[in-house]
């Protein structure tokens, strides 16, 4: 396949870095790869090798028998079979100048032939083309993990135009549309739910194991501003209710496009150990060469003909090649990118993915991403002689003329709690920074901050209710005191809660080997200490800036080396951009989040942290085992053709380490977090 056709979306294979092999496996020195079709389709080169493995037995049986004319020619049909695709890679690999592994073993089962050793040059062959046909299998596997994706969107919509409804191509959908979702039907499209309410599974793009419930969306609003329950993510499976949806962005541009798209990047960057592996290969293939090259002369010194010495020279022109070392990386890799990307983390490459892998510290935004980035009525403290009723009435009458979070909260949880109608509030007038006041039962009424109450002399608080202020806000809370006419009522604790499952991530992530946790927020000290004492965080920081949150990093990497800054994309981007790692909490959607992380958990889901981290640890694992493999197999099959190891156990060896290196990576694809 050629660069083109993978820029218009070929779903057989991944884009980006398809097949690009330092070792020329499957993929020239431009990045384009090669294709391995034929007669017989994607299996053309795993068939051709197994006749090759057939051709090569008879002609050893025959040989044993009778040599002559007739083993010979099955030897070279044998040839034939197991290294055309060879041949046709050199060639092209020579084409460009570009002188690959492929090369080496057709020069190798050449000088082979030449020797009359067709049965070794055979078995050469045959070993490496069935490594290679296994290898582009296997790579093939891990790439269709990750184009799944591509699959989960319908081709198709069903659009009400007035009172009639029609199938429409989904790349015909347009800004506004209007798209009829039945029960258990996949989405077509980003958009907000106008009409009906469902559950909907969002696993296939956020991860999110729990169906989430979702309803209509006020009037006015949009897709980018909209909460969850309002939006709909194409790919993502609707559940017992008809839904009706407007379209919220183009098909070219859902989130599920922009993720499959991203992924497909991720595959083309080189991680840290690829780097070092390039730098390694532009050394060592050369001396390899000039050691070759000596080799061939062997027998100027040593009393042995010259096919001994050109045997011996190709023997270690085939141990030596690094296919093995090309492709451990690669392909541990791109598993690890396609099995974060089924489980609704976006890791943009080999880089991200090593460093999460090898992080001791990481750093979180307090509000939206430990928290619910939401205050909640958490206390309702009565003075002496007033019933909780009434303290909640009149506050909520008071506040259900704000749209204030603060306000808002109020209303939303002393509604809940209240067991008496709401009682209406008139003539309510706001008094920014302090509160609002109004006649609730034709008795002025006021709510607002306890310094309000105090700088007036004819309204102290009482000491009782005044103690009782004090205490919450040293708990963390935000405190506003009730008064109705000249008696007070009580006050009231507001707080952003903890998020339910953040403190059970923060015990997965320190069983990962994350040593130092610290929490940043822009909130004050007292209210970021007692959140971070709530979910057992050692260490909290306050009152921050922007950036001073990135100060924050920077020390904190000066300290550990690495550190990840776990944010909501936006108002944190600063700090994850200057952080080892930059991970998005929330992605799905916003274009800031999926741009600027390196790292995005698609739904807003703490528990895809752990999952991400404990994948990455595994892949980084992966990668030095694959590592170990094929350095040493190189290392023990130098010296050993250099003292007697024949070419056909030399293939089996290396070309074994090959594929098992590949295998190695693909365990990935089937990894699962440990149960709690």
């Amino acid at each position: 396949m050629s660069k083109s056709d993978s820029e218009h979306g070929d779903h057989d294979h991944a884009h980006g870095g398809e097949g690009r092999h330092a070792d020329g496996h499957g993929a020239s020195e431009g990045g384009e790869a090669h294709n391995h079709g034929g007669i017989f389709g994607e299996r053309t080169e795993l068939i051709f090798a197994a006749i090759s493995g057939v051709c090569l037995a008879a002609g050893w049986l025959l040989a044993r028998q009778s040599p002559g004319a007739l083993s010979l020619a099955v030897f070279v049909a044998a040839y034939v079979f197991g290294g055309t695709f060879a041949v046709l890679e050199a060639i092209e690999n020579l084409r460009r100048k570009h002188f690959a592994i492929d090369t080496l073993m057709v020069v190798a089962a050449i000088g082979a032939a030449a020797l009359g050793k067709w049965a070794e040059g055979a078995l050469l062959l045959f070993l490496f083309s069935i490594g290679h046909a296994l290898e582009h299998y296997a790579m093939g596997r891990a790439r269709r993990a990750i184009s799944a994706l591509a699959e989960l969107a319908p081709v198709e919509a069903t659009v009400r135009r007035g009172e009639a409804t029609e199938r429409v191509a989904v790349t015909d959908l347009a800004v506004g549309d209007i798209v009829v979702v039945h029960p258990d039907e996949r989405i077509a499209a980003d958009g907000l739910v106008v009409v009906g309410e469902s559950s909907v599974n969002q696993a296939p793009v956020t991860g999110e194991s729990v169906p989430v419930e979702k309803r209509p969306a006020p009037k006015g609003q949009n897709f980018a501003s909209a909460r969850g329950e309002h939006r709909v993510f194409a790919g993502t499976i609707n559940g017992s209710g008809a839904l009706e949806i407007e379209v919220g962005r183009p098909a070219s541009d859902t989130t599920l496009a922009r993720v499959m798209k991203m992924v497909a990047e991720a595959e083309a960057q080189r991680s840290p150990t690829q780097l070092f592996t390039d730098r390694f290969a532009r050394y060592f293939v050369p001396a390899v060469l000039v050691l070759v090259g000596v080799l061939l002369f062997a027998w100027l010194v040593i009393p042995e003909p010259f096919s001994a010495s050109f045997y011996r020279a190709m023997a270690v022109l085939v141990a030596a090649s690094p296919c093995a070392l090309a492709i451990s990386v690669p392909s541990a890799v791109l598993s690890g990118v396609a099995r974060a990307a089924r489980g609704g983390v976006l890791v943009k490459g080999g880089g991200p993915l090593e460093n999460l892998g090898a992080l001791r510290a990481l750093a979180f935004d307090k509000t939206g991403t430990l928290t619910e980035g939401k205050p909640r009525l958490t206390d309702v403290v009565t003075a002496e002689g007033v019933e909780r009723d009434e303290l909640l009435r009149v506050a909520v009458a008071l506040e259900q003329h704000s749209d204030h979070p603060l306000a808002t909260a109020v209303v939303r949880d002393g509604c809940a709690m209240l067991k008496q109608p709401i009682d209406t509030a008139t003539g309510v007038k706001s008094h920014t920074g302090r509160g609002v006041e109004g006649h609730v039962a034709e008795t002025l009424a006021r709510l607002g901050k306890p310094g309000w109450f105090e700088a007036e002399g004819s309204h102290r608080l009482p000491a009782d209710l005044e103690k009782n202020a004090r205490q919450l806000e040293r708990t963390g809370r935000t405190v506003v005191v009730v008064q109705h006419g000249d008696r007070f009522l009580g006050v009231l604790g507001l707080r952003d809660t903890a998020r339910p499952i953040a403190k059970d991530v923060i015990q997965d992530l320190r069983a990962l080997g994350i040593d130092r946790i610290v929490m940043l927020s822009g909130d004050n000290q007292t209210v970021a200490t007692a959140i971070a004492r709530e979910l057992t965080i050692n260490e909290a920081r306050g009152g921050l800036m922007p950036e001073d949150k990135v100060e924050a990093i920077k020390s904190l990497k000066a300290d550990e080396g690495r550190v990840a800054m776990v944010g909501d994309g936006v108002n944190d981007a600063p700090a994850m951009a200057n952080a080892s790692v930059g991970i998005a909490m929330g992605a799905a959607g916003s274009d800031v989040a999926l741009e600027t992380a390196d790292v995005a958990l698609m739904g807003d889901d703490l528990r895809r942290l752990p999952f991400a981290v404990g994948l990455s640890r595994r892949t980084r694992w992966v990668i030095r085992q694959n590592l170990w493999v094929s350095l040493g197999m190189v290392a023990i099959l130098i010296p050993a053709t250099l003292f007697g190891l024949k070419i056909g156990e030399a293939v089996l060896f290396h070309e074994g380490s090959t594929v098992l290196v590949v295998f190695n990576g693909l365990r990935l694809l089937a990894y699962r977090e440990k149960a709690r």
